[in-house]
């Protein structure tokens, strides 16, 4: 199979109900690591959240614009995932939505602008939140300073620009680890939510790494 350097809007579809699957299996997880230092009810929200985002999906057609599928997703986190986190994610696909509408086709290069926008949402939402704040931008400020990088550099595949801002997102949550929590519910705790792994963080991880895992299996 040969390289595939654009993810289509039938691609989006399946990613969304990928990730729904990827937050099925990583629900206990997200939801000790939020009850740490949150409302243990990250995993279950994240949950809540792409499942009505797949049940709405089911009404749109596949190969509708990237921007349309994006932000039926977005909907549907805003209105069912609960806390701060609706609005954080919501904002993020809503971003992304914005910058795809009547796009059939997102390139390297389109995925770094998606994904500058989607953190411009998060940050905004969240009054200005920096990376070392122990929060989601963690995860995702790192994933795109490589997808920006990659995305100048043409010996720079798609696959692997989406591994390496994988690999950049993991980092970044590793190393919300010894943060203490300057952002939310969390940020209550002080020292004492140093120590802890950012559930926001983790979540907005596995999105990238779904994104990542589909392509590479796409190319077998």
């Amino acid at each position: 199979m040969g390289t595939k350097e654009v993810l289509t809007s039938e691609d989006f579809y399946e990613i969304i109900f990928r990730i729904l699957d990827v937050m099925k299996e990583n629900e206990k997880y997200l939801t000790d690591l939020d009850a740490a230092i949150g409302d243990a009810d990250h995993g279950i929200n994240m949950v809540r959240g792409f499942t009505l985002a797949t049940e709405r999906l089911k009404n749109v057609n596949p190969a509708s614009d990237v921007g349309t599928i994006l932000n039926t997703v977005a909907m549907a986190l805003l209105e069912t995932v609960g806390g701060a986190a609706g609005p954080l994610y919501g904002m993020w696909f809503m971003n992304m939505a914005q910058v795809t509408m009547g796009k059939s086709e997102v390139d390297k290069k389109l995925l770094a602008e998606m994904l500058e926008m989607g953190l411009k949402g998060v940050q905004d939402i969240g009054g200005g939140t920096q990376p070392g704040e122990k929060t989601m931008v963690d995860a995702i400020h790192p994933a795109l300073q490589e997808l920006k990088k990659a995305a100048n550099d043409p010996s720079i595949s798609l696959l692997e620009a989406l591994e390496k801002a994988a690999k950049a997102a993991e980092e970044g949550m590793k190393a919300t680890i010894p943060m203490i929590a300057k952002r939310g519910r969390a940020s209550y705790l002080g020292e004492r939510s140093r120590g802890h792994q950012d559930p926001g963080a983790t979540s907005s991880y596995l999105i990238i790494k779904t994104i990542y895992d589909y392509l590479k299996e796409k190319q077998g």
